[in-house]
């Protein structure tokens, strides 16, 4: 059992249980017991971490009056259908939503298979009806993630997290919301809200809804009416907030910002104050001593807009006198590059990017809103989709060399570039295009080549509307598979421009991390850039971790990757090793 919901009256659970895949011709199978082999005739036979064996599917059973499940009443509500119910990797119980009366059920699914899946972000909304056994598409067409379905208090309305755009896993996420008498009814409450809505809950009125989002480089807390009235109920400050929920007619919140990770607070939605229920994290936090400061600033793009930039200082150091613990100091300082690649640049706190890590290592840390983010507009966000090697890496350039150039606590001589994800593909194009900006170079699960990339993910939504298409043109795929906006014939700078283009152009020594479980952006992307590194002579390492996928979640893997992290950056960025864990 991977999860279960209750029904609101109690008479019956919902079960989220997996089925097996079938086998290809399993009599080709017989006699081999001990065969490790595999026989794929369609994609998607691997997601994320892990090889597809089998798919979820949600189960209803009837709960007698002691509280025990009438085993012989379980029934798959989506039997024969070969679809994931919840979708994986990421889908759990917040992909159901039961009617008040507990007479029917809303889920989510993304009804495809195989190369149409992998080319597909349309998931549906789907009305289960316990009395009758019919199912009813509440969004049918041609449109983006249906995710996060939750009725009204009353039930008069439901309410759901859309994105317009099939094939577009970063499209704006709007909140719907729809009467199940009139499915007619459907509106976009955000439909003049330019920004994202990442978590939301209904008031306990009914007559609107509180969310979370990011705003100018801050995730705060929203109130949206039915007509699409929106207000801010936090008061804006440095820290993010990531969920909110109603217990009676309290709203009740977890907050984190650089230095402090979630703890439960209670928002006043008159006055805006949050109040700190639980200190789960005090005692450890108090251990570490003081935290660096971290500060705002503001600067011009290339093409006129603004971006919002992040300034993180050691521990210890003053930077309007530039004196780390009363001594005058010259930082070395790191440009940090943001994956995604339309992920906010805010408050996170990991065991691997932990921001506060870098400072307490003695490093200034500067993170750039480029090009590509969420938080400043959908324009803004979307730039980035087909122009990975333009803007936004004008965007890097503009934030190092503006600080590089005017201020006086900055080492010039002492730069480095680190990031993930499409944070580390940044690095890989930095390399060929940096121009001796930097001395060191940190990439982890980047793209490197993007043409055998497009050729070798699994979720190929990302790569098929990132890139513009395919590399060899849109008319070399089968037709109804690319989703993606006219943006030429595919044939764009993504793949003109791709870091492995500009290999021979790299000089700098590199740290490569990547891991054996990725199957969004494979190992393979990682070994080219660093076999080629060391081809060219270039001083690199290779972090390999055959147990990881996308990120680093085992604890003694993060504590390596933070021990090989900064001793990489120390041997070329300081001028004696010193290591802070």
């Amino acid at each position: 059992i991977e999860g279960l919901v209750l029904s609101p009256d109690n008479s019956r659970i919902l079960l989220i249980m997996a089925i097996p895949t079938p086998r290809i011709d399993s009599t080709l199978f017989e006699g081999l017991n001990k065969t490790t082999g595999r026989l794929v005739d369609e994609m998607n036979y691997r997601h994320w971490n892990g090889f597809v064996d089998d798919y979820p599917h949600p189960y209803i059973a009837e709960i007698d009056a002691d509280g025990f499940m009438k085993e012989s009443t379980l029934k798959d509500i989506m039997e024969g259908e070969p679809y994931e119910c919840p979708m994986r990797p990421f889908g759990g119980v917040e992909s159901f939503a039961w009617s008040p009366d507990s007479k029917q059920l809303v889920y989510v699914s993304r009804k495809e298979t195989g190369t149409q899946y992998a080319f597909s972000t349309r998931s549906s909304l789907y009305l289960y009806d316990l009395e009758t056994g019919t199912t009813t598409d509440l969004h049918p067409g041609d449109h983006g993630y249906d995710t996060n379905p939750q009725f009204s208090p009353n039930g008069e309305w439901l309410a759901f997290q859309s994105m317009a755009r099939n094939g577009y896993e970063s499209d704006k996420n709007r909140l719907m919301v729809l009467s199940l008498e009139d499915p007619a009814s459907m509106k976009d409450l955000t439909a003049r809200y330019d920004n994202n809505v990442d978590q939301y809950t209904w008031d306990p009125s009914g007559e609107g809804l509180t969310f979370v989002g990011y705003s100018q480089g801050v995730a705060s807390v929203f109130h949206i009416t039915l007509e699409g009235e929106v207000e801010m109920l936090s008061d804006g400050s440095d820290h993010d907030y990531s969920e909110v929920c109603y217990v009676g007619k309290h709203l009740l919140v977890t907050r984190h910002d650089w230095h402090q990770p979630n703890e439960i607070y209670a928002l006043d939605t008159i006055t805006h104050e949050a109040t700190q229920l639980t200190h789960e994290n005090d005692k450890l936090l108090t251990q570490l001593g003081d935290m660096g400061a971290i500060e705002k600033r503001w600067m011009k793009c290339t093409n006129g807009d603004s971006m919002l930039v992040w300034i993180a200082y050691p521990v210890g150091f003053d930077p309007d006198s530039c004196l780390m613990n009363g001594e005058a100091k010259k930082l070395p300082t790191l440009l940090y590059c943001q994956g995604g690649p339309e992920s906010a640049v805010s408050q996170f706190w990991s065991t691997r990017w932990n921001i506060a890590i870098m400072q307490a290592n003695g490093y200034a840390v500067v993170l750039p809103n480029r090009h590509g983010v969420p938080g400043f507009g959908q324009a803004f966000n979307e730039q980035i989709a087909g122009d990975f090697a333009g803007q936004c890496m004008r965007d890097y350039f503009t934030a190092i060399d503006n600080v590089a150039a005017n201020e006086p606590w900055c080492d010039k001589d002492r730069l480095g570039a680190v990031g993930a994800s499409f944070g580390g593909y940044s690095v890989y194009w930095l390399a060929g295009h940096h121009e001796k900006r930097f001395k060191a170079l940190i990439a982890h699960c980047g793209i490197f080549n993007c043409e055998s990339m497009y050729g070798e993910t699994e979720e190929m939504w990302f790569a098929d509307w990132d890139y513009g298409g395919a590399y060899f043109g849109q008319n070399g795929l089968q037709p109804g598979l690319c989703h993606t906006p006219k943006r030429g014939d595919g044939i764009n700078a993504c793949y003109t421009d791709s870091p492995h283009k500009s290999i021979t152009k790299w000089d700098t020594p590199i740290l490569v991390i990547h891991n054996e479980l990725d199957y969004r952006i494979p190992v393979t992307q990682g070994m080219q850039a660093f076999n080629l590194a060391r081809m060219r002579g270039i001083p690199a390492r290779f972090l390999y971790f055959p147990d990881e996928c996308h990120w680093v979640t085992k604890p003694q893997n993060a504590v390596l990757w933070q021990r090989v992290f900064f001793d990489w950056l120390d041997t070329y960025l300081k001028d004696k090793p010193e290591s802070v864990e």
